[in-house]
């Protein structure tokens, strides 16, 4: 399964920043599920309120 073009670019962006490849795995995990639970929007797309229903104190 090929990942999207945002994935990819995340993914990118932390090797050459030489984060460690659990770090890695981990960061693109909890990505996709807040995308997966908005919807599948766009996270540039979503607001401050959107972080906070996903994740509520």
């Amino acid at each position: 399964m090929s990942k999207s073009p945002f994935l990819q670019s995340v993914e990118s962006f932390m090797r050459v920043r030489q984060y460690s490849r659990r770090t890695i795995t981990s960061y693109l995990y909890w990505i996709k599920y807040f995308i997966i639970f908005n919807n599948k929007q766009h996270p540039s797309k979503l607001g401050d309120a959107d972080i906070e229903r996903f994740q509520p104190i």
